[in-house]
């Protein structure tokens, strides 16, 4: 059945795979507008390497630690309800097996199946596995397929590195004269790039999410530039 529609998730592990790729998309666009941020700040108030190189690197650093540590509180925090939640559904099948196949005939009835039909169906499903059968009509959870913290982790710290990576090389490389305008571009490529990726991912349109992020990157950008130069201008660094 897989090969008639090549184009939709099929088999086991894709919540893991979606989740990974989901952190890494993140990651990789909050390094780029994160750290492209900092360092066009700084360079709006000085043309200094150091203080350029020091700054982005701390960001750096900093952003891929937070990403990583951020991720993987959330998605263990996930990983925590849904394994209670599976516990929960273990023993009501043990005390109560009336019940709950009364419920899942109940929640098939609900999907428009004949009461005849739904029970039995919810009998034939719960003669092969009661639990994998309630866990995925009533949570939706496939207890064999639960989300991964470390593969969050690392995939958010691995991407926000690599995204982060971009500005501080763009604002490092080039003439000092062509410093911000080389950083400008290239963010909003690498922005519209990760914003058509994200979308492909969730089954959204590419161009509506890569011109809102393109436009959320450029208003980031200018806002810390202004504020740089300001402060550079002003004397106040």
């Amino acid at each position: 059945m897989s090969e008639t529609h090549p184009q939709e998730p099929h088999g086991a592990g894709i919540g893991q795979k979606l989740n990974w790729l989901r952190a890494g998309v993140l990651g990789a666009n909050d390094g780029i507008v994160s750290v492209a941020s900092l360092v066009v700040g700084v360079a709006g108030a000085t043309t200094d390497n150091s203080a350029l190189l020091v700054a982005g690197t701390a960001g750096l650093v900093g952003g891929a630690i937070s990403m990583a540590l951020g991720e993987y509180v959330s998605v263990s925090s996930q990983r925590d309800t849904e394994r209670a939640l599976i516990e929960k559904e273990r023993e009501e099948l043990r005390t109560m097996p009336a019940e709950e196949l009364d419920e899942l005939t109940g929640l098939y009835r609900q999907r428009g199946l004949s009461e005849e039909t739904a029970r039995q169906v919810a009998i034939e499903l719960t003669e092969h596995d009661a639990l994998s059968a309630h866990l995925e009509v009533e949570l939706g959870i496939d207890q064999d397929d639960l989300v991964n913290p470390w593969h969050a982790a690392l995939s958010s710290a691995v991407s926000f590195t690599i995204g982060a990576l971009l500005p501080l090389l763009a604002i490092l490389l080039p003439p000092v004269q062509w410093r911000v305008p080389v950083t400008f571009v290239a963010v909003l490529i690498a922005l519209a790039a990760t914003g058509a990726v994200a979308a492909r991912v969730g089954g959204a349109s590419p161009v509506r999410s890569a011109t809102r992020l393109v436009i959320g990157g450029a208003l980031a950008l200018i806002a810390t530039w202004g504020i740089g130069t300001l402060l550079g201008t002003t004397g106040i660094v």
